[in-house]
């Protein structure tokens, strides 16, 4: 392990899970932003000695100052992470990319690049990026990156591998300053899920029997969650305690250094939703609802279609792609033994977010924050697997 304190930037940070994960190996965030003031604030509340910009990163123009307020010389940084949005990228002319300003963020991104000339960066994004323009998006995202000097890996990551319990997939681009690309971490937990994703199911990690069977398998939702108070809708408070003790490993170890209970609380319910939950078994869905207590949007769905709206998560399961809302209508929210939906602790225990990480500003902001993140758990695995790397460069 290297003496001295290892550095990171994180742009587009929201509330900062990759930077959580990071900080788990050892990693000390010297800056985060993002657009988001109110993420930023959670952020802040949680990465305390990180300085924080919420500027739109289109409209930096100072990266060079801000490179040299945070102590810096080029090439001294250890690692970049962030995942720039990906709706601006063109997929009908890559050989513009740079060109399109809808494709501003990750020029931007390759801003920061240039000016910090970090050892490794982190570039996280959702795996659909990898079918637009026939791949050619990514392609050119390796290309640039390669440019400025960096070899570079992808691989999608389920974070289910990394000990999240949860069916998650993520792009994750790492790149390196050495000769040789920095390694993908491979999967510390067993966990079986089907690639929901076109154009990349040949970079996921598949795992040999031996291999499963010699790893752990990934806890459930009701070992992540089942130790947490019993609600009603309505019930919980921001700031609470805990009412009886772990009942898992997993459970355990998100408890560990917290002095509360942050962020549980049961949202309400519509009457109508409330009634059709009373329906809806454990991995159940929109389909065991009564025909007339259907929205009238479902009712006109096919049975093949929607297959997790109004779902209800399973016990001994993993959770869907926790959202950015917690509605029934995205996806499975309702839980498995309680007439409610998710509370925001239960959403961040499910990204694997630690009990002392408390989420600020509204409960819609607040499940949107949990929702956007990326895993805890994963951003460790990641971490790792750059630590290795920067200690192997001379």
């Amino acid at each position: 392990m290297m003496s001295r304190d290892l550095t990171s930037l994180d742009l587009f940070c929201g509330a900062g899970g990759l930077s959580e994960g990071f900080a788990h190996s050892g990693f000390r965030c010297l800056y985060g932003n993002d657009f988001s003031s109110v993420a930023l604030t959670t952020f802040s509340a949680n990465r305390s000695q990180a300085v924080v910009d919420d500027r739109p990163i289109e409209t930096i123009e100072d990266e060079s100052r801000i490179r040299r307020q945070l102590g810096l010389r080029r090439g001294e940084l250890d690692v970049l992470i962030g995942g720039p949005p990906c709706q601006g990228f063109s997929i009908n002319a890559p050989s513009r990319f740079l060109d399109d300003p809808r494709n501003a963020l990750f020029v931007h991104y390759l801003r920061f690049v240039e000016e910090f000339q970090p050892k490794a960066l982190a570039f996280e994004n959702v795996p659909g990026i990898l079918s637009l323009g026939r791949g050619e998006i990514v392609e050119r995202v390796k290309d640039e990156l390669e440019r400025r000097g960096y070899s570079v890996s992808l691989k999608v990551l389920l974070a289910a591998h990394y000990g999240v319990p949860q069916e998650r997939w993520r792009l994750v681009i790492l790149a390196g300053r050495g000769p040789e690309a920095p390694t993908h971490p491979r999967p510390t937990h067993f966990a079986s899920c089907r690639a929901n994703f076109r154009g990349g199911r040949d970079l996921v990690f598949r795992l040999s029997e031996e291999e499963a069977q010699d790893i752990p398998r990934t806890p459930t939702v009701k070992e992540a969650i089942g130790d947490l108070p019993r609600l009603r809708v309505g019930e919980g408070e921001e700031v609470s305690s805990y009412d009886r003790p772990p009942t898992s490993e997993y459970a355990r170890a998100m408890r560990e250094e917290s002095v509360a209970l942050y962020n549980h609380v049961a949202g309400r319910l519509s009457i109508q939703n409330l009634e059709r939950l009373k329906h809806i078994k454990p991995g159940g869905s929109w389909r065991d609802i009564p025909f007339d207590l259907l929205p009238a949007g479902m009712k006109r769905a096919r049975r093949s279609d929607h297959t997790k709206r109004y779902g209800r998560l399973r016990p001994d399961g993993l959770a869907s792609t926790i959202m950015t809302k917690c509605d029934p209508h995205w996806g499975p929210v309702f839980l498995p033994d309680q007439e409610r939906a998710l509370t925001v602790r239960e959403a961040a225990r499910l990204q694997s977010f630690p009990d002392r990480f408390r989420f600020l500003g509204s409960r819609v902001e607040q499940y949107r924050q949990v929702g956007n993140a990326v895993p805890v758990l994963m951003g460790r695995a990641i971490a790792t697997a750059l630590l290795d790397y920067i200690e192997s460069l001379p």
